[in-house]
């Protein structure tokens, strides 16, 4: 995956939209960026009121098993079983 264009290159691209006037290609052209790119920042900045790139990083859960050595012994106990009958037979 891509790195996401930094948060201060997004500030300047807008500021420099929306207080100096400057057109989205000209912006593009200035930058080096797609008018496409530009789109999606505003996009996200109308539905969001942040222009702020999402986070690549997948979302944790919490573990279910807390504590692994009773489940290392429930693992030896009950090896030849399934997944799904393990995790019926879990706590």
């Amino acid at each position: 995956m891509s790195k996401p264009y930094s948060y201060d290159l997004r500030q300047k691209v807008i500021q420099a939209m929306e207080l100096d006037g400057m057109k989205k290609s000209e912006a593009a052209q200035e930058f080096q960026l797609s008018r496409n790119t530009i789109d999606l920042w505003l996009k996200r900045q109308a539905e969001t009121g942040d222009y702020q790139a999402k986070s690549n990083r997948p979302h944790r859960t919490a573990d279910k098993i807390t504590d692994w050595n009773k489940f290392t012994q429930f693992a030896k106990l009950h090896g030849e079983k399934t997944q799904a009958e393990m995790a019926a037979l879990w706590e």
